[in-house]
């Protein structure tokens, strides 16, 4: 086992710094009004989870719209587009985790942090301006041309955060997808932290489930742990 500190980690946005569920459930609840009132959070994220992952998915988060259009039928909910259209739009509302703002300011003290998300550019710079612009850098799926798991969109960001003399080595890659991150991240070499937001939550919520389930080299539940570990001057790599 290694035992040297990252130079930089790499970060999933969407579900692991940004409450995705938490925002989009509000955003349905506010928008489809008494429709909404009788359904559990669970069928909603259910339905949304399998949307996602439909073979016609497009682009997050415009393919929103056609999520929206798809699952409302089934969820009685209204079939106004223009509820759709917001839907894609609400991100910007979206809210980070409690933890998160504090834990990559302290984070950022010590690592180069960069985003590596599956959501389209305009969405993250919306997303990181409301976290504060903790990112050294930011990767979207408009910059890698594909999207997590591919293993394609890794290699781009790994190329990207190369400029700066950082290797795969020295990447501790944190995710909360065990589908479109650690799975494949762990499989390439990397070290990787899954950070576990529905722990103790039953469930796979609003993340499309992985086939199996890759045990990581760090496990917690939040970002602030995270920070804690790294404070203590033991989070080291293991790849």
């Amino acid at each position: 086992m290694a035992s040297r500190e990252p130079k930089a980690l790499t970060f999933d946005v969407v579900g692991t710094i940004i409450d995705f569920e938490t925002g989009l459930l509000r955003y349905l609840r506010d928008a489809c009004g008494p429709a909404a009132e009788r359904l559990t959070d669970g069928a909603i994220l259910d339905a949304y989870r399998a949307s996602r992952g439909a073979p016609d998915v497009g682009r997050f988060p415009d393919d929103l719209e056609r999520v929206y259009q798809q699952i409302a039928p089934a969820l009685g909910l209204p079939g106004d587009p223009a509820i759709g259209r917001g839907f894609a739009q609400s991100v910007k509302d979206w809210p980070p985790f409690p933890d998160s703002v504090a834990a990559l300011q302290r984070l950022g003290r010590r690592y180069r942090l960069v985003a590596m998300t599956n959501a389209a550019r305009w969405a993250l710079d919306l997303m990181a301006a409301r976290l504060g612009n903790p990112f050294h850098d930011t990767v979207s799926c408009d910059d890698a041309l594909c999207e997590k798991p591919d293993p394609h969109y890794f290699a781009f960001a790994r190329g990207r955060i190369s400029r700066d003399g950082i290797t795969k080595d020295q990447i501790l890659h944190v995710a909360q997808s065990q589908y479109h991150d650690i799975g494949v991240a762990k499989a390439m070499g990397y070290t990787v932290c899954w950070v576990e937001r529905r722990k103790g939550i039953a469930g796979s919520g609003g993340t499309i489930t992985a086939a199996q389930q890759t045990v990581p080299h760090y496990h917690v539940a939040t970002l602030a742990e995270l920070a804690d570990i790294a404070e203590s001057g033991a989070l080291l790599m293991q790849a």
